[in-house]
């Protein structure tokens, strides 16, 4: 993975304040270690599983899913996987019904996740499928030590997983929350955690990341007043999930009052797909409001040479100029002159990160490229990056309205 900075930030002291917070931080907060883990408790518990049973289906809401569904649909068009997989997200009856509509339910296997255990909208589905399915093995429940998931599971001896300790929703992927799933379906999360391994090493081991992600994230931090909005403006549709992630992981991680001052801050995450968004809200950033900075995702090769017949048609031969042309080279070409035009401008921050192509190893350092990147302006911003008192609230007033 290349990441190319089209600005720069020059403040060495608080460059070096920031990794220093960051390294520190390495032995509180859980995620820093991920990447070296030893996944054979987790091939263990998939080699569990009966090879009759067909799709695996996530019953998880915002951290317990979005970063598995933003892996697998990376890695599944390119790769031929044993299982399907599934989300369960959403308490939009039309949403269940439908899903439910495309798995036998006889040959599934649920992985239901809540981190606390008593998650309003994982239960209120979970209650529903099991009203259908009440095969306790046809579950594994994923939670914190103790809670009161874990109490019910062993209640009706279904299989118990935990979370690691200090690791957040948005930044569990790369645990059992994310790699379960993705090992269930024939995903390499060996590679995947080698790739996240590669960008941790780089940064913390002076690589020539350490520099990228220091000069990117005083950048956005000192900028954030005017700057306020991240566009992540991705060049292939497999990215389309990895930008809900990204929403996730920037919006409730950023969106926070200070440490120390009663002042909001956050830099608000848009995810965007290209070529389409070229169509739509390209135009908003070209000659709107200058609040945006927006980082482009490449692919470099796609690994499939389908190109654009040599066909001439009436009326239309001055679009001629695209046959025989492969269209991963087109799509990467609208991606670079959007890009020009854009640096033309001369007071929109653009960058681009490059994929060399479709893995797991890629798909695992782009995910932990972002999640450092995100600690390192939460604390260059100076909000409590880990917790959620915003969504929290939410939670309480939802559960006070069911009480009455």
């Amino acid at each position: 993975m290349r990441n190319r900075l089209y600005f720069d930030s020059l403040d060495k002291n608080i460059q070096a304040q920031a990794f220093t917070a960051i390294e520190k931080e390495q032995k509180t907060i859980g995620y820093y270690g991920l990447p070296e883990q030893d996944i054979a408790p987790i091939v263990d518990y998939c080699k569990s599983i009966p090879e009759t049973v067909e799709t695996i289906a996530v019953i998880g809401i915002g951290g317990s899913s979005l970063g598995a569904k933003a892996i697998y649909e990376f890695i599944k068009p390119v790769k031929s996987l044993k299982r399907k997989l599934y989300f369960f997200e959403s308490t939009d009856p039309i949403n269940i019904t439908t899903i439910l509509s495309k798995l036998d339910i006889q040959k599934t296997h649920f992985l239901v996740i809540s981190k606390s255990g008593n998650t309003v909208e994982t239960f209120s589905i979970y209650k529903y499928i099991y009203s259908l399915q009440s095969n306790a093995s046809a579950y594994t429940f994923i939670t914190d030590p103790d809670s009161p998931l874990e109490k019910y599971a062993h209640e009706i001896n279904a299989s118990v997983l935990h979370l690691p300790d200090n690791v957040g929703g948005r930044f569990s992927v790369l645990s059992t929350v994310g790699l379960v799933p993705l090992a269930l379906c024939g995903i390499d999360i060996q590679d995947l955690l080698n790739g996240a391994k590669t960008i941790k090493e780089s940064f913390f081991n002076d690589g020539y990341l350490k520099d990228t992600l220091l000069k990117k994230a005083v950048y956005y931090a000192k900028n954030h007043a005017q700057y306020n909005i991240n566009c992540l403006f991705a060049y292939s549709e497999t990215l389309t999930y990895f930008c809900e992630w990204y929403v996730q992981l920037w919006g409730e991680s950023l969106g926070k009052f200070q440490r120390h001052s009663a002042f909001n801050v956050g830099l608000t995450p848009i995810g965007l797909i290209g070529p389409k968004d070229q169509h739509s809200f390209l135009q908003l950033i070209m000659e709107g409001t200058r609040d945006k900075s927006v980082t482009f995702i490449k692919i470099e090769d796609f690994h499939d040479n389908i190109t654009i017949p040599d066909i001439t048609l009436p009326h239309l031969e001055s679009l001629d100029i695209l046959n025989n042309l492969p269209f991963s080279k087109l799509i990467n070409m609208q991606c670079d002159s959007v890009i020009e035009a854009l640096d033309k401008q001369g007071d929109i921050p653009v960058d681009t990160i490059i994929i060399p192509t479709v893995t797991e190893c890629n798909i695992g350092a782009l995910i932990f490229y972002y999640e450092l990147l995100t600690s390192l302006v939460g604390e260059l911003i100076d909000v409590n990056t880990y917790d959620q008192p915003g969504v929290e609230a939410g939670k309480i007033i939802l559960k006070k309205k069911l009480e009455v």
